[in-house]
């Protein structure tokens, strides 16, 4: 007996799940990614050149000094550290300023893994019926694998966001930026409900106007 074999219908076999999963993956992984893209936030700048993320809240019911408490509470519970005397900006006080950082991660292979870290500072201040705070000072260090397979900071001395990024990538580096100025958006507004559960944050808006800290 003879069998006559049919090659197309044996590739089209061999092809056809492949191209299945090719596709969901599509369908899935590419509304999330756009997502993800109308996430990210854009950061500012400041009258000196440097990056900030920047915001007043009015109308506050709580006193000044319950707003101080829940917000050291809040940096505690972070585990902030507050800055020491030669990093303090001139004419600010460092009771309220703190230094905290972002990790950032990035996906390879499907693998997710920390590829660095983003140090930055913190004003809060309080007057009358408002308060207002901002993140600035962004550095960013890169990690390394330790001999033990572990990511940890390749150096102590961060890269000012606002330098160009020199052996980097440019394209990378706009991705640090980018993760910085989303991370910090989330930070605002987890910072805002613990000060006040019925303050909702406000969404950025990409704008290349200057932010001024000398008056509010």
């Amino acid at each position: 007996m003879h069998f006559k074999f049919n090659y197309n219908h044996e590739l089209y076999q061999a092809i056809w799940p492949g191209a299945f999963l090719f596709l969901f993956l599509l369908m899935t992984v590419s509304p999330s990614a756009a997502q993800n893209k109308e996430k990210v936030e854009e950061l500012k700048k400041d009258e000196k050149g440097k990056y900030i993320y920047y915001e007043i809240v009015n109308e506050i019911t709580a006193p000044a000094d319950s707003l101080v408490d829940r917000a050291h509470a809040f940096f505690k519970l972070k585990k902030m550290s507050p800055l020491t005397a030669d990093t303090i900006p001139a004419g600010l006080n460092d009771q309220l300023m703190r230094s905290g950082k972002f990790i950032i991660s990035r996906t390879a292979f499907v693998l997710s893994h920390p590829s660095g870290e983003i140090l930055y500072n913190l004003v809060f201040e309080t007057r009358g019926s408002k308060y207002r705070f901002w993140l600035t000072d962004f550095q960013f260090i890169p990690y390394q694998r330790d001999r033990y397979g572990n990511f940890v900071p390749s150096t102590t001395k961060g890269i000012p966001l606002e330098k160009s990024p020199g052996k980097l990538n440019a394209g990378e580096w706009s991705d640090y930026v980018s993760d910085a100025g989303r991370q910090s958006a989330a930070f605002a507004a987890g910072f805002k409900e613990y000060l006040s559960a019925s303050q909702q944050a406000k969404p950025l808006h990409k704008s290349t106007s200057i932010i001024s800290t000398k008056s509010w």
